[in-house]
């Protein structure tokens, strides 16, 4: 079972958003969807990384996929850019990503 996602406010999305500008896509979701082998894959980079890019595979509803990829990995979805989803997801017991208050 997955954690449930972090409530994070709109500015530290935005934080989120300009700390994840330099990233790069770390899994890409291709034309079978979110499976649960991408689940785990990104389940593994968030445990990592806690910020990371995903990168979308010609979605037909990129939003509802983005949604269904964050609900389940337990994370946060920070932003949504082309097809390009942004997930948040700070690590259990040492994280290294300090929101702003």
């Amino acid at each position: 079972m997955s954690p449930s996602p972090p409530s994070i406010k709109g500015s530290q999305r935005k934080w989120l958003r300009g700390q994840a500008h330099s990233l790069h896509p770390i899994v890409h979701v291709g034309k079978d969807g979110v499976t649960e082998g991408v689940v785990s894959a990104v389940g593994e980079a968030l445990l990592a990384h806690e910020l990371i890019k995903v990168r979308l595979h010609a979605p037909e509803d990129k939003k509802a996929l983005a949604a269904e990829l964050g609900e389940k990995a337990g994370a946060d979805v920070v932003g949504l850019i082309g097809h390009v989803v942004i997930l948040y997801r700070p690590h259990p017991s040492e994280p290294t990503i300090h929101l702003p208050a």
